[in-house]
């Protein structure tokens, strides 16, 4: 069964960066495509990235974009998001999750298994 687990959370200040992993078992990475997802206290479920399986192309909500940058190291079966810039509405719980079609989405009921989520929080 298909696992995903997300590290590299913690407090930052603004300005600053986190680089958070997903680290995938029990499938090769490479059948999946990833997104990032997050969700702050009281607001509803934010798709932020996601990378394809098909091509490694990448999509990034308007809210992230130019600041958080993501990856995939099929080698490591790890997808990675690189946090830049951070500002205290970045704050959250940060999920990934994973679908076998190769089109990129950031909405969520179209990702089928997820991981626990890893909390950031930015706050000076």
């Amino acid at each position: 069964q298909l696992q995903l687990v997300e590290s590299g959370g913690g407090s930052v200040q603004p300005g600053g960066s986190l680089r958070l992993s997903c680290a995938v078992s029990g499938a090769a990475l490479y059948y999946y495509t990833i997104g990032w997802f997050r969700q702050a206290p009281g607001k509803e479920r934010e798709g932020i990235s996601c990378i394809s399986r098909s091509d490694g192309s990448t999509y990034y909500a308007d809210s992230v974009k130019g600041r958080f940058a993501i990856s995939r190291d099929n080698a490591w079966n790890t997808v990675y998001l690189q946090m830049n810039s951070l500002k205290p509405e970045d704050t959250g719980l940060y999920y990934c999750a994973a679908r076998a079609l190769p089109m990129c989405t950031l909405t969520s009921p179209l990702f089928n298994n997820w991981g626990q989520g890893t909390q950031v929080t930015v706050s000076s």
